[in-house]
This record gives C-alpha cells, structure tokens and sequence, in this order.
C-alpha cells in the first residue's frame, strides 16, 4: 500500500472556493501541508475562502488564483503561479465541474477537458518536475455517476465516465515509472453541496421531480463527512484506481469487471 505524507507538500484544488473543492482545501491544510492554492471563476469566494484559511492557520498557507480550467493558458499561470510562490507543487485535485445539461457543451468543457487539461500539465510537466518529494499525485473527481446509467443526466455521467477512464490509462504503471506522479479518482456519492442544492433545471428535460426521487433512494453525506476520506485516499490509493464515498462510510475500491475473465452473453 503506498504511503504518502501530506505534510509539508503544496496543492492546488481547481474550483477550490466552494462546495467539496473548499473542503477538500481545508482537510489538507488540517493535515499540515505546506500551502494550497484554490484555483477558482470565483474572486469573490475565491478571497473569502483565503480569508477563512488565513484566520484558520496563519498567513502564506493559501492563495487564490483566478483561473478557467477549461483554458490551457490560464491553467498553465496557476501552476506556473504556484512554483514561483511555493518553489513545489506536489498534489493537484482536479475538483472544477458543474452539473447541469441544459449547457452540456460547458459542461463537457468544465468536466471533462479542465481535467484533462489538469492531469496534462501536472503528469507532463509540472508536478513531475518540480515535486518536493518522491512522489506526486493527481485526484481526477469523478462520481457514482460513473458507476451506473442515470437517464436524467446523460452528459453528466458521460464526463464522469470519461474521467473514470482516463484516471485508469494515465494511472497505468508505464506512465507512473516515467513520472513518479500517481493519477487516482474518486467517486463521491450523493453530497449536500449547492451542486446538488442548486439543480432545478439543469437535468435532462423539465422533470426535476423525478430526479428529486432519485435522490431520496441513496445514501446522503455531507462536505464534512466526506472530505477526510479523501485525505486517506490521497495518502493510500494505488495509482490508476478509483474509490466510492458514499454515506459517509470510509472509501472502497470500485472495479470495472474484466472483459477476458467475465462471461460472455451473447446476442441471439
């Protein structure tokens, strides 16, 4: 089982202002990292998150970084910000998405190409460089939506699926050998965040009732008891895996079943 110490080391959590993204920031400053950096659309959460982070546990632990992932460039600056202020960068928590497809072409873009875009710059380049230690890590978020079919959100479990994907290829040994930067995800259940508060009109088609029923038949958890879980993940999970949060309940393995090993039904 691999062991990792966060402490000391540098992080930046994309769309790190609010929701799980804030959480996932304050859980890793608990755990006594060196700094992170909350890359976020938001300048107006983005200071109030730095604000509470400073009152929290002293000044230079945190900094904000206006940025749009789903710009290369921008995202670039973050790490390039990122060096030039803390001399590492150790962590990357590929946090920015929405839900809502209404808009599933920004939604693809958010999801889908601001991760990719993440785990580009980090595994090629940035982390892979200029890490403090042996060994660095990404955290791609993906969902249980990516474990299942949800007909009200098709483009939403369309990017969680890709970002389960793409966090097995790039996890893969060939690449961790060549990077020393494991790419592990996750997929958080149902959490009470304005993600999920905030979701009236953003499913597929006008039946929000349907999709409030769906809710009520899974597990519900909250920020606060999701988000240390993650820090063990952060700290155990082998490269190229994915882990379900669910309920509140410690982190387990989720699995695609292997397609030479599972029986074959056949179409008659």
């Amino acid at each position: 089982m691999v062991s990792f110490n966060i402490k000391g080391k540098v992080a930046i959590v994309t769309g790190g202002a609010s929701g799980l993204g804030f959480h996932y920031a304050l859980e890793l400053l608990k755990k006594q990292a060196k700094a992170v950096v909350i890359a976020d659309v938001s300048a107006e959460l983005g200071h109030k998150a730095i604000e509470q982070f400073e009152r929290e546990f002293g000044a230079k632990k945190a900094i904000f970084i206006k940025a749009d992932v789903t710009d290369y460039n921008q995202f670039e600056n973050v790490f390039k910000t990122t060096i030039s202020t803390f001399q590492n960068v150790d962590i990357l928590i590929n946090n920015a998405g929405i839900f809502n497809d209404s808009i599933w072409q920004q939604e693809i873009a958010i999801n889908l190409n601001g991760t990719i875009n993440g785990v580009l710059l980090g595994l090629e380049n940035y982390i892979k460089n200029f890490k403090s230690g042996d060994e660095g890590l990404i955290l791609n978020i993906s969902s249980i939506a990516a474990t299942a079919p949800y007909g009200l959100m098709p483009g939403y479990v369309a990017t969680k699926f890709a970002i389960h994907g793409l966090t097995l290829s790039w996890g893969l040994l060939e690449h961790y050998n060549r990077t020393k930067v494991r790419v592990v995800a996750i997929a958080p259940g149902v959490t009470v965040t304005p993600l999920l508060t905030e979701s009236a009109n953003k499913t597929f088609g006008p039946d929000y009732e349907r999709f409030a029923d769906l809710l009520t038949t899974l597990p519900l958890q909250s920020p606060e008891d999701m988000a240390p879980h993650v820090m063990t993940i952060l700290e155990k999970a082998p490269s190229g895996t994915m882990w379900i949060l669910e309920g509140g309940e410690p982190p387990y393995q989720f699995k695609i079943p292997d397609r030479f090993t599972a029986p074959k039904i056949f179409l008659k």
